[in-house]
């Protein structure tokens, strides 16, 4: 007998072919950005466009859906009614395609994808050795690193916008998180190589808080860890100037403005001879912690589970550089990278 033909129907999915056909991925992309960040050149930034770009698609959009997406109040920009119902349709949208994006790249093994990692401004001299020597094992991964402040990472966090995260003060209230014990991450005090403390042993920290100090800017892990210390003593540092880069501090010491507190890790391309001299001081180092975060309950795709497992065995390879670069550590380091060899040790936050 002849096979019965299938009869069932599945009707059409709901298609907007209006927006299909006017609007694009590009556009929401740069309105979800701009209602994210609450700002054009901010948005403009991130995307690595023009501001007259961004102007220019958005306008676009806002044609298309016939109502306005953002009203200027002053200097800040709002999203109107619309663009807060747009704004979670992107969402929405986005984590969809997002999730099929991951499971395609799972399907392809680790011979294709792409992993997304955001850093705290400090993590830029760690970050591109783990990825360097990451890429050298799986060639066909396509890497992108942010680097921004705190507070952008945590913007970033909440908008899903990436795999995964670096930072050395994970945030406690701001979102629930998942964090992973990586790196350490010492804080020494640096000094100019003429400086007349260089090469003494263990100098007081009073001695210390009579030197002219350049200091991060509010907000900062290092300036809240370095002013916890000194005022632990009764002591506060005589500040001089405030700068919210590293590598702008580290001009400053070499330049004779004053001594600071930073990341031992600044020093990794300068190496132990270079211009910037670490100082023997009571104290110090600070032994902080580096974590790579994600927040609780997100899905990792195959390639950012492979390089959360990858980065936290290169621990010994990173504590081994660090003490190449200050050999007293090399005893701290060996304490700090307890506990840091399995996933399994994660905190919950």
């Amino acid at each position: 007998m002849p096979k019965a033909k299938d009869t069932s129907y599945t009707p059409p999915v709901a298609m907007p072919d209006y927006l299909i056909r006017h609007a694009t991925l590009r556009q929401l992309q740069v309105f979800e950005a701009i209602y994210r960040l609450g700002s054009f050149t901010r948005a403009a930034e991130e995307l690595f466009l023009t501001q007259p770009t961004v102007s220019m698609q958005i306008k676009k959009l806002t044609d298309v859906m016939g109502l306005p997406l953002f009203e200027h109040v002053g200097r800040n920009v709002e999203p109107t009614e619309a663009g807060n119902e747009l704004y979670e349709a992107c969402r929405r949208m986005f984590e969809t395609l997002s999730n099929l994006e991951m499971k395609m790249d799972d399907l392809k093994g680790m011979k294709r994808g792409r992993l997304l990692i955001a850093v705290i401004t400090t993590a830029k001299y760690l970050a591109p050795e783990i990825l360097g020597e990451f890429s050298q094992l799986y060639p066909g991964i396509d890497l992108a690193l942010k680097v921004t402040n705190r507070d952008r990472i945590i913007e970033r966090m909440h908008a899903n916008a990436d795999d995964l995260y670096i930072m050395g003060q994970p945030p406690e209230d701001e979102i629930d998180i998942q964090t992973y014990p990586f790196s350490p991450n010492p804080l020494v005090v640096m000094a100019p190589r003429n400086h007349p403390l260089v090469g003494k042993k263990i100098v007081s920290l009073a001695d210390i808080a009579k030197e002219p100090f350049i200091i991060r800017e509010p907000g900062s892990g290092i300036r809240d860890a370095t002013l916890k210390l000194f005022s632990a003593h009764g002591l506060r540092p005589k500040i001089r100037m405030e700068l919210g880069s590293n590598e702008a501090i580290k001009h400053a010491i070499v330049a004779g403005l004053g001594l600071s507190v930073l990341s031992l890790h600044t020093l990794t391309l300068d190496g132990a001879d270079g211009p910037v001299a670490i100082l023997d001081v009571e104290g110090f180092p600070i032994m902080r912690q580096w974590y790579i975060v994600h927040p609780k309950g997100k899905e990792l795709s195959l390639v950012a589970s492979t390089f959360l497992d990858f980065a936290i065995e290169s621990v010994p390879r990173i504590s081994e550089r660090i003490g190449n670069t200050w050999p007293a550590l090399k005893n701290m380091l060996k304490d700090a990278k307890k506990g840091t060899k399995h996933r399994k040790k994660a905190v919950s936050k």
